[in-house]
Order: C-alpha cells, then sequence, then structure tokens
C-alpha cells in the first residue's frame, strides 16, 4: 500500500475536468487499496477536515465563480507530513498551493510529481493580460522541473514540455466513463424539448462559456449549418463569463446551464454533431465524452482529438485555427445522415477501451517509479 498526498486547487463536487480527473484518480487508488488523502483550498464555510481530507484557506479565483485559489501553505504542510509522512506528494495544480507544496516536500525529502492539466500561460491572451504570458510559462515550467515527473495526458504535450527543458514528463492518459455516456440514452422528449424533430439536426457544445475556448467559431459555424439546414438547433451545456453575451446575441438557441451525471450524458447522446473549436486545452475529457456517446465530433487537430479522432472516420478534424477547414467539416458531416451514422458508431467503438482503471493503474506505476527512484 502506499501513502500518497494529492495537492490541488480544484475537486468533485467543482465541475470542470481537472476536478474529475483529479476525482477518478482518488477514488481509483483508494479502490486499489491505497491510502489517499486530499489537500485542497477549503470550499464553504462547513467544509471540515476529515481523515483523508484537509481543507486549507483560498481565495476567490478571479473569472472562475465557485472555485478558489490556493494560498501558500508551506507550514501547515510541513506538519502534517511529519506527524503523517506520505511515500510521495503528487501537486496537481501550480499556483501557490501548489509551489509550497512542492517546497514543503523537498525540504522533507519526500517525493514529489506534478500533473500539467492546463494551460493558464494562454489564457493571459484572452483576459486582456498577454503581457503576463512569458512570465507565467517560466513559472510553470520551473514548477515542474522541480518534481521527480511530470505527468501529462497526450504524447504531444509530453514532447512540447520535454523540448521546452521539463524532465520526466510521463503520459498517463485520461479515461472515459462509456457506462454513464452511453447512446442508449438519446432522449426524444429532450430533443423535443429544443424544439428539435427527428430529422432536425441537433448541434452540441459543452465546457466553460469563456472566451479561451473560441466560442466566436461555434457562432459562425452554426450559422453556417442553419443555412442549410434551417431545422437545425444549437444546444449549449456549461456556464462562464460568456454566458451573458451568448444568451443575448442568441435567444433562439438553447442554453441548459450546468449539468452533471445521467442528465448531462444523456444532452450528449440527445445530440447529433459536438462543436468544439477550442485551442487552449491540454487534453479536452469532453471530446471522449461526446464520442463514447456515439455524438461525432468537430474539433481542432490538438489535445485529445488529435489523438482519439480518424478523420472522417470516427470524427472530424481541422488543422489548428483554420477556421474555414473546421466549418467545412461540419457541412460535410451534416450533409450524408447515413455517413454521419456510420461516423457515430465508430466514434462509440473507439472509447470503449479507454477506461479509467487503466489510467489509474498507469499513475500507480509512475509513483512507484518516483518512489523506488528517490534518493
Amino acid at each position: 500500500m502506499l501513502e500518497i498526498a494529492f495537492v490541488t486547487e480544484t475537486y468533485p463536487p467543482e465541475v470542470n475536468g481537472v476536478a474529475m480527473t483529479v476525482g477518478r484518480l482518488v477514488g481509483g487508488l483508494r479502490e486499489r487499496g491505497h491510502r489517499v488523502e486530499v489537500l485542497r483550498p477549503r470550499q464553504g464555510a462547513d467544509d471540515a477536515a476529515g481523515e483523508h481530507d484537509f481543507p486549507l484557506p483560498g481565495a476567490p479565483l478571479p473569472g472562475y465563480p465557485g472555485l478558489r485559489l490556493g494560498l501558500p501553505a508551506g507550514r501547515a504542510l510541513q506538519r502534517r507530513w511529519r506527524a503523517r509522512r506520505p511515500d510521495l506528494v503528487h501537486v496537481v495544480t501550480e499556483g501557490p498551493l501548489g509551489w509550497s507544496a512542492v517546497s514543503a516536500a523537498r525540504r522533507l525529502g519526500i517525493p514529489v510529481t506534478s500533473g500539467f492539466h492546463t494551460n493558464f500561460d494562454r489564457y493571459c491572451v484572452h483576459y486582456g493580460v498577454g503581457w503576463l504570458r512569458p512570465a507565467l510559462a517560466a513559472y510553470l515550467r520551473t514548477l515542474h522541473r522541480r518534481t521527480l515527473a511530470t505527468l501529462v495526458p497526450t504524447a504531444a504535450l509530453a514532447a512540447d514540455l520535454a523540448g521546452e527543458g521539463v524532465p520526466g514528463v510521463r503520459v498517463v492518459g485520461r479515461g472515459v466513463d462509456a457506462g454513464l455516456f452511453d447512446p442508449a440514452r438519446r432522449s426524444a422528449a429532450l430533443r423535443a424539448a429544443w424544439g428539435a424533430g427527428e430529422a432536425d439536426p441537433v448541434c452540441l457544445y459543452v465546457g466553460r462559456l469563456a472566451p479561451e475556448k473560441n466560442l466566436a467559431l461555434v457562432e459562425r459555424c452554426f450559422a453556417a449549418l442553419r443555412a442549410e439546414h434551417p431545422g437545425a438547433r444549437l444546444v449549449w451545456v456549461g456556464d462562464g463569463p460568456s454566458a451573458a453575451r451568448l444568451t443575448v446575441d442568441h435567444p433562439e438557441q438553447h442554453f441548459s446551464g450546468m449539468r452533471h451525471g445521467e442528465d448531462l450524458a444523456a444532452h450528449y447522446a440527445s445530440a447529433d454533431l459536438f462543436l468544439f473549436p477550442s485551442l487552449s486545452e491540454t487534453y479536452g475529457n469532453v471530446v471522449a465524452e461526446a464520442m463514447a456517446s456515439g455524438l461525432p465530433v468537430v474539433a481542432y487537430r490538438s489535445a485529445a482529438a488529435a489523438e482519439l479522432i480518424d478523420d472522417r472516420a470516427n470524427g472530424l478534424v481541422a488543422a489548428p485555427g483554420d477556421e474555414a477547414a473546421f466549418i467545412a467539416a461540419a457541412r460535410w458531416a451534416l450533409a450524408d445522415r447515413p455517413r454521419l451514422a456510420g461516423i457515430a458508431g465508430r466514434a462509440r467503438a473507439a472509447m470503449l477501451g479507454r477506461s479509467w482503471p487503466a489510467v489509474v493503474a498507469a499513475f500507480e506505476r509512475v509513483a512507484r517509479e518516483a518512489i523506488d527512484g528517490y534518493s
């Protein structure tokens, strides 16, 4: 049995890709018999410490309502880890809490690894502080160079980080719950609520409604599709700073807000085409969830889409930044419904072997290697 301390600024019930991934890893490691504690910012006034859960002070994270920025906690972490020393510290997020966790672990001689989940440096451009990008990129790379291994979801990201001088980059991957995300959850009642008949194509976007997600391309792409398919519908699932503007600009479109569990799965399965134009992802769990749901995906050839999609076989990809090609791919997909159905079936088949237990086992291997190789 290993004792592992996860340090993260986001964790369920918060809703985002990082929280979901950490929750899956922690749960899976516990199922395999390991003792895992989670150290994270306090999520509410009644958020109390448990045997394996240690909330710490945090501050509001600008632009991300409901999330907390972890504050430096080096002394508290050192006291806790002196009282019960973990075999490994794994730092999930790179904020002040993560930096202090790396420093505390190194002072105590505890092996420490890290995860690279979000391209925070790229977000600067979308929020009007692009001048911060070089400094933030340098900070991120410096933090990861201080850990024994940096775990990433794709081989392409591993190559990028290795090329920037980050040592010990390891691909662990991401899984998808193909039991939850299943074409069988398609709902005629849900489609009727969207105003869509059986023959009317429904396009779907799931994710944060924010500038860094390149949502203007979803708007332009759907306008092109609607010109050819007047009965087409666009459904948005998620929330964020762009939600207010989108609802005002597109009162005819359907905004479902945040959805979870079987309700989210039904939204995926009840649509016909998934539009995902983001270029800021390190992975993009929604791509795998859509494919597992039998929903053809149109995306740029990056992150999860580059790894999972075989163009025009189980989905559609365009060269990063080529908006005309992205829109053309979506138009091609909806031009032939039997062809679209074939893509949907192959998308589902491609996801059936990508289980979370396999990802947890890969994480465990990296953890043991880091512990065994530490001196």
